[in-house]
C-alpha cells in the first residue's frame, strides 16, 4: 500500500505517514525509517510516544488547568504536541520553528491542524531562528519544547551552553524548557546535557524510564529547566501520569546522576548517538 511521504529536499530523507495498525485516526510520521511523530487526529490528547506523553504531563502542570499559554517548539515533528496544548489549553500561542517546510507540507496536507488554531510554523535553523522570532516574545515564553533532530541525532550545534542560554532567555522567569535527549547505555550525552542545562537556568529535572536513566539501554530522557525552582509538587503527579516504570531524578539525585559531566560549549559540541537500527528503525517495505 502505497503512503503519503515526500523526499525532503534539504537533507534528502525519505518522510512518510503510516496509519496506526490499531488505532482508527492515528498515523505515525516516519523519517530516514525513523519513527517521530504519533497524531490522534480524533483524539489529539492521545500521546503515544512515551517522551511526548513525559512532556505533557509537564505541559498539565503549567499554570492553571486549561489556561492559554504561549509555547515555542523546536522541531515540529507531525506538530503532535502543538495539538496537544490546543485541545487542552484552547487559546494558547504557539510558534513553531522547523528546517524542513516540505515536511511541513507533507503533515498539512495529510494530517490538517484544527482550525482556527493559532500555530504560526516558521522556517530555518531551530538555533538561528531563535534570534528571529518576535521580540515581544523574550521574557514571556511558558514552555520552550527542544525536540530536534537530523534522522535519529540531534544536531550538534543546538547541544552547547550557547544554544542553551539563548533559548531559556525566552523563558518568563516561572517558565519551563522541555528536551527530548536521546542516549545509549553510559549516558555520556545525556549526562553532559544536564549538566549544560543546569549552567543555563536555576533547576533541571531529568524524566525517564528508570532502566534508560540507569544507563542499561538507548531510549528517551526529558530534560527539565527552569530559570527558577522547579515546583516540588509537581513530581509525585509526573511519576504518577506515568508511562511506567517511571523515575524523576531532581536536585541532590539529579548532581550525583550528572557525575561530573562537562558543560557542552559550541567548540565541545558533538551529536547525539545513533540508536541500533534493531531499536527504532522501520524496517524497509514494512508499514
Amino acid at each position: 500500500m502505497q503512503h503519503p511521504s515526500t523526499t525532503l529536499r534539504l537533507s534528502g530523507y525519505h518522510a512518510v505517514i503510516e496509519p496506526d495498525r490499531w488505532v482508527p485516526d492515528a498515523y505515525t510520521l516516519v523519517v530516514d525509517g525513523t519513527p517521530q511523530s504519533h497524531v490522534n487526529l480524533y483524539d489529539p490528547t492521545q500521546l503515544f510516544f512515551e517522551y511526548v506523553q513525559r512532556i505533557g504531563h509537564v505541559i498539565d502542570q503549567l499554570g492553571m488547568p486549561g489556561e492559554p499559554l504561549t509555547a515555542v517548539h523546536l522541531g515540529a515533528g507531525a506538530l503532535t504536541l502543538p495539538r496537544y496544548i490546543e485541545a487542552t489549553r484552547p487559546g494558547s500561542r504557539q510558534q513553531v520553528v522547523e528546517l524542513e517546510a516540505d515536511l511541513v507540507d507533507l503533515v498539512r496536507a495529510e494530517l490538517p491542524l484544527p482550525k482556527h488554531a493559532s500555530i504560526r510554523v516558521r522556517y530555518g535553523d531551530a538555533r538561528e531562528m531563535l534570534g528571529k522570532l518576535p521580540a515581544g516574545l523574550r521574557g514571556e515564553v511558558d514552555l520552550l519544547v527542544a525536540d530536534v533532530f537530523s534522522g535519529a541525532r540531534t544536531p550538534a550545534h543546538v547541544t552547547s551552553l550557547e544554544f542553551y542560554t539563548e533559548a531559556v532567555a525566552l523563558l518568563k522567569p516561572t517558565g519551563v524548557i522541555a528536551i527530548n535527549v536521546a542516549d545509549g547505555p553510559g549516558l555520556v550525552f545525556a549526562r553532559g546535557q544536564a549538566s549544560t542545562l543546569l549552567s543555563a537556568t536555576k533547576d533541571v529535572a531529568a524524566l525517564g524510564e528508570a532502566q534508560i536513566l540507569k544507563g542499561r539501554r538507548y531510549g528517551n530522557i526529558v530534560l527539565v529547566g527552569s530559570p527558577t525552582t522547579l515546583p516540588l509538587d509537581w513530581m509525585p503527579r509526573l511519576l504518577a501520569g506515568g508511562p511506567h516504570p517511571s523515575r524523576v531524578v531532581h536536585g541532590r539525585e539529579l548532581t550525583d546522576w550528572i557525575a561530573g559531566a562537562p558543560i557542552v560549549t559550541d567548540a565541545t559540541a558533538i551529536p547525539s548517538p545513533p540508536p541500533s537500527k534493531s531499536i527504532f528503525q522501520v524496517r524497509p517495505g514494512k508499514s
